[in-house]
């Protein structure tokens, strides 16, 4: 076949896999209640060069490429359609740059989250857009959905810390975006336009990143409440009183059991919600804060709540909730949603998300950011379902999307619309904005060859 020999021509040795054995993990990401396409082909470049040329070769024979990192996209933002390419950047994983005046690390795509923070540690120095999956998520990959993370409440999300990027555009060419310096306003944003555009104007090669001093210590809260409603009330009253919290994450009944079952935590196992509060402050601030937020979680009606200051402590909590996910995926098939509402609606999407949960006949685990009102509401299926309850959890994973537009919300936070959200896209942004971004889209990648079928 013409393509695939000259896209096995235009790469090094190695770099080209057809065999639908190998291709087979690569098909899918972490969506896995999806059924993905079967590619052609899967490129592993290592170079801009090697991801410029494998673009050429695609765009010359009219194949679709489906960008792909680390593949722990949650919205099958990676997987794969027919006749594909798959252009997997898991082998550019090099960290290039330390800067420590100016505070900023280069890496390629491929780099883990986690990896970035465990560089620049030594030189005092911290990437703060962590999610929950930061042990095996790609920067690429968070970048290509402006992904947020448990310290977002305070410290914003990647696009606010995405300095600037080399990007291969849709037939090969190579540009740059952005600055070195802080301040700059020539020419558009092109830097903003890419993050959060999940692979569909460009591929991301390179980025160079914003990094912030570390934290010199941390103050923790969990508390536990006998309603979802007094958890919500607490979350309002919190914001209200403006302490400059930098976690404030919650997880309801169904949570901390999936969680407390497969990992053995010891949770306070019958407490309707859990939540989790930090304070990074410099001391004794992050004191000060810590004990007012347990001040106004008890007036919320808080059973039981601790604090500490121990290092080692406060991750064993921060472990609980990042575990949230494979918890409840050792129950069966996870159906994982990613709303978002004004920070004051919180209680209410919590009840809705409840609601729903009881008038489908459905498990829902919730679980998030409470902090700046992104929760994700993972619906539970048994792997011996025979479809009917796949088909309920359908319907209500449909429920709690347009239960979020109608509180003011959005129907993604930080996950990407990918492909399970591109029905309700047009209902967010209107029909006119909406067309705007697809002439954006038909300028920089006249073909459609970029990830076809996500959020375009």
């Amino acid at each position: 076949m013409a393509f695939l020999d000259e896209l096995a021509a235009a790469l090094p040795d190695g770099a080209v896999v057809t065999d639908v054995d190998l291709l087979e993990t690569y098909r899918r990401d972490r969506t896995d209640w999806l059924t993905p396409g079967q590619p052609q082909a899967a490129a592993f470049p290592r170079t801009t060069a090697e991801v410029a040329a494998a673009v050429k070769v695609a765009a010359t024979h009219r194949i679709p490429i489906v960008p792909r990192g680390a593949g722990s996209s949650l919205a099958g933002g990676s997987q794969a359609i027919d006749g594909c390419l798959i252009l997997c950047v898991e082998r550019m994983d090099r960290i290039l740059d330390v800067d420590e005046v100016d505070q900023t690390v280069t890496v390629e795509p491929g780099v883990l989250n986690a990896h970035i923070s465990e560089a620049t540690a030594p030189h005092g120095l911290w990437y703060p857009p962590d999610p929950a999956s930061k042990a095996f998520c790609s920067i690429g990959g968070n970048i290509a959905t402006n992904a947020g993370g448990l310290c977002c409440v305070k410290y914003g999300v990647t696009r606010d810390y995405v300095m600037g990027l080399e990007v291969v555009l849709a037939d090969g060419t190579v540009i740059e975006t952005g600055r070195r310096t802080i301040k700059g306003v020539a020419g558009l944003d092109l830097t903003g336009l890419m993050v959060g555009s999940e692979g569909t104007l460009g591929i991301v090669t390179r980025a160079r990143l914003r990094l912030r001093p570390s934290p010199d210590g941390t103050a923790t809260l969990v508390a536990f409440f006998p309603t979802l409603t007094a958890a919500g009330d607490a979350v309002a009253a919190i914001t209200r009183a403006g302490l400059g919290l930098s976690l404030m994450e919650i997880m309801d009944r169904t949570t901390v059991v999936a969680v407390d079952d497969a990992y053995r935590m010891d949770l306070e196992r019958d407490a309707a919600a859990l939540l989790l509060l930090q304070s990074d402050s410099p001391d004794p601030l992050r004191g000060t804060e810590i004990a007012r937020a347990a001040e106004l979680c008890e007036s919320s009606d808080a059973t039981y709540t601790v604090t500490t200051e121990d290092a080692e402590q406060a991750d064993a909590l921060l472990q609980a909730r990042r575990l949230a996910i494979p918890a409840l995926e050792q129950q069966g098939t996870t159906l994982l949603d990613d709303i978002a509402v004004p920070r004051s609606r919180v209680p209410e999407l919590l009840g809705r998300a409840q609601d729903i949960a009881e008038q489908r006949d459905v498990t829902i685990g919730s679980f998030g950011h409470a902090g700046d009102g992104n929760l994700h509401p993972t619906l539970v299926v048994p792997r011996d379902d025979d479809g009917t309850v796949l088909h309920r959890a359908l319907a209500a994973f449909d429920d709690l999307v347009l239960a979020a537009l109608e509180l003011g919300g959005t129907i993604t936070g930080e996950h990407g619309v990918g492909t399970i959200k591109a029905p309700f896209l047009e209902q967010e942004v209107g029909t006119a904005n909406l067309a705007v971004q697809r002439r954006i889209k038909r300028e920089l990648d006249p073909l459609g060859l970029l990830n076809p079928g996500r959020w375009l």
